[in-house]
């Protein structure tokens, strides 16, 4: 043995460390929609591979307000991740988020908060993304034509992020209210709004159902042959994709989780078989276990996992650390 003294526990204390903070504005300067896309498909190798951690994720509930989930993901190599976000409708009549996030960040090797960071912009990107994603593994690739249905949020950034994945000719969005799809339209040239709903669908290569929408938003039968249909709405106990488009066609998911009851899994899957479904991750690992023809029908349905929030999380924190981005708060 050394000479050294070594303190016990009790007489050691944290004291006062710095850590990053990150606001909604500089996360979204620092999140590059690509390297997004990228990264996220690189988690999904990891988590069907099994290097990364992503447990279930518990929730509270205050009857008549909303709800809050908890998040948390770690693979080797990056930050462990930690996400609050509370859902909560009323907020649109208050001017603020209907979905309201906070993500922390910790040292792998220590525990020790590392980051926190504003969750609300990456919890609308990193699930359009993987819904995106999975059109860049999933659809022809002469993919033409697309549909968004919603114009909300998610539906903003699937229109963001969808002409990263093919040459579109041009990208239909539609809403129940219209006025809201014009203006939603109007930022990129080559969407535009569509009052008939069916008629969008019928032609399009790819849709993207992105609603809040307690039933389904759509007819199995006007989806031509060959589609892709991406469902990222969450609205228990049915939602905005119909049973019969999980329950017919193949079925993609981001983790065999998603079979699990409402509020681990999705509710439109409820009726399922998940023997039959195939995760992104396995995609990911060999294409043959993706799109078989250019007739089949293909269906992803989202559940959101901690995973993704982890893989955009850390992008943000590498590239703000390179830069010398954000502020600093004692801990």
């Amino acid at each position: 043995m050394t000479g050294t003294a070594s303190r016990a526990a009790f007489e050691i204390v944290k004291g006062v460390r710095e850590i990053l903070t990150l606001t909604e504005a500089e996360v979204e300067e620092n999140l590059d929609p690509q390297e997004l896309l990228d990264g996220l498909e690189d988690g999904f190798r990891g988590l069907e591979l099994g290097e990364v951690q992503s447990p279930f994720r518990p929730e509270l509930t205050v009857p008549g307000r909303g709800f809050s989930l908890a998040m948390s993901a770690w693979q080797p190599g990056w930050q462990m991740c930690v996400k609050v976000v509370n859902v909560f409708d009323g907020n649109l009549d208050l001017g603020l988020p209907n979905h309201l996030a906070m993500i922390n960040l910790f040292d792998p090797e220590t525990g020790a908060t590392t980051c926190v960071m504003d969750g609300t912009y990456i919890t609308g990107i990193r699930t359009a993304a993987s819904a995106v994603l999975s059109a860049r593994l999933l659809a022809r690739r002469d993919a033409r034509v697309a549909t968004i249905v919603g114009a909300g949020v998610q539906a903003r950034e699937h229109l963001r992020l969808l002409p990263l994945i093919r040459e579109f000719d041009h990208i239909n969005v539609c809403s129940l209210h219209v006025a809201e799809a014009e203006r939603l339209a109007a930022r990129d040239d080559i969407a535009h709004a569509s009052a008939d709903l069916e008629a969008a669908v019928r032609e399009s290569d790819v849709v993207c159902l992105a609603t809040h929408a307690a039933a389904p938003v759509i007819d199995p039968g006007w989806l031509k042959a060959g589609a892709h249909v991406s469902s990222v709405g969450y609205f228990p106990p049915e939602g905005e994709l119909p049973h019969e488009l999980a329950q017919r066609h193949r079925l993609f998911v981001e983790s065999l989780d998603a079979f699990e009851p409402v509020p681990i899994g999705c509710a439109e899957l409820s009726t399922a078989d998940p023997s039959k479904a195939t995760t992104l991750g396995a995609v990911v690992l060999d294409p043959r276990a993706g799109r078989r023809d250019d007739h089949e029908i293909t269906v992803y349905k989202a559940m959101g996992i901690g995973m993704e929030d982890m893989v955009a999380a850390n992008l943000v924190y590498r590239r703000a650390l390179r830069d010398g981005v954000g502020g600093v708060m004692a801990w």
